[in-house]
């Protein structure tokens, strides 16, 4: 008998793990940024898990089947979230090759990171956006939803992970944790003031004080359950997603989340809102970036047009 027959073969680290428990072990034991961030990883790493099948053997997937996963997902999105859900999954079988040790597959080299050009969302006009929120049938938490978004010029990942009791409903603000993990504070207007005490009653007409915000359509399934602090108390619904509010307005209006954000800073733009309030709205560091989402919008134009008439004649 050879040296190397005789010798005992170790299992490998990690053999009988599925990608499901893989991760849910990297999801609760990594502090991934501020909760938005962990949230979005959360979302992209189920997905993935969920398409490859999340009581496989995390052993048994190889690099070709995640690169495919992801294609399917996202390959038809923009740049800057292909970009954003490949690096959730990356770091997610990154951590599990090299700090458990576990057999795990890669993001395959030729599944690349793609090249982000200069934001082009573009503006809605404000009449388009105040016809939007004013139509019959809207339901009132998506109005709800894109009235605050547009009045508080605030990333929707932000707004969305908004609880009610981080309401200042008497002086209209609310704080929520920046991409640094700042706190900061993002104000509304008369039109939110408005439809939030409706989306707080409950059917026997008491207020929710506590919970998330935005609620999904129903309470999440056993397998999916989130985190307690993303289901509410009084319905057992879970907090609405990004992606489930992404087609939502792209439902009724075509629109991206974005750009209620990106209109709201041209808009204080073409009132000739000093640049300074617009950053400190739109919590924008860099002035040079909060120029880009200041660009004039068509109806600015329209209006400076009339300059170029000529003088009218008096009677």
């Amino acid at each position: 008998m050879s040296a190397a027959a005789g010798r005992k073969v170790s299992p490998l680290r990690g053999d009988g793990v599925d990608l499901a428990a893989a991760a849910e072990q990297f999801l609760s034991t990594n502090r991934i940024g501020n909760p938005n961030t962990h949230r979005a990883y959360a979302s992209a790493i189920d997905r993935t898990a969920t398409v490859l099948g999340a009581s496989r053997l995390l052993a048994e997937v190889d690099d070709d089947e995640v690169g495919a996963a992801l294609t399917q997902l996202w390959g038809e999105r923009a740049p800057a979230t292909w970009n954003r859900n490949r690096a959730a999954v990356s770091s997610w079988l990154t951590w599990c090759a090299t700090k458990k040790r576990w057999v795990a597959p890669s993001v395959p080299g030729d599944v690349e990171r793609r090249r982000e050009t200069p934001d082009e969302t573009k503006a809605v006009a404000k009449t388009t956006i105040h016809r939007l929120l004013s139509r019959r049938d809207v339901p009132l938490r998506e109005k709800a939803l894109w009235r605050m978004l547009y009045e508080t010029a605030a990333r929707a990942a932000e707004i969305l992970a908004l609880n009610v009791e981080d309401l200042d409903l008497e002086g209209r603000r609310a704080p929520i944790r920046s991409k640094g993990g700042a706190i900061e504070w993002v104000y509304w207007d008369t039109g939110t003031a408005h439809l939030l005490p409706r989306l707080l009653r409950l059917p026997d007409g008491t207020q929710r004080t506590r919970g998330p915000l935005f609620q999904s359509e129903r309470r999440p399934v056993p397998a999916r359950r989130p985190a307690a602090a993303d289901i509410c108390p009084y319905t057992g619904q879970a907090r609405l997603g990004y992606d489930r509010a992404r087609v939502l307005l792209e439902k009724y209006a075509g629109l991206n989340l974005h750009q209620l954000r990106h209109s709201a800073a041209t808009h204080l733009g073409d009132a000739e809102v000093p640049l300074q309030l617009i950053m400190a709205k739109t919590r924008h560091k860099n002035p040079r970036t909060a120029m880009r989402y200041t660009r004039p919008g068509s109806e600015a134009i329209a209006a400076v047009t009339e300059h170029l008439a000529p003088p009218r004649r008096r009677h």
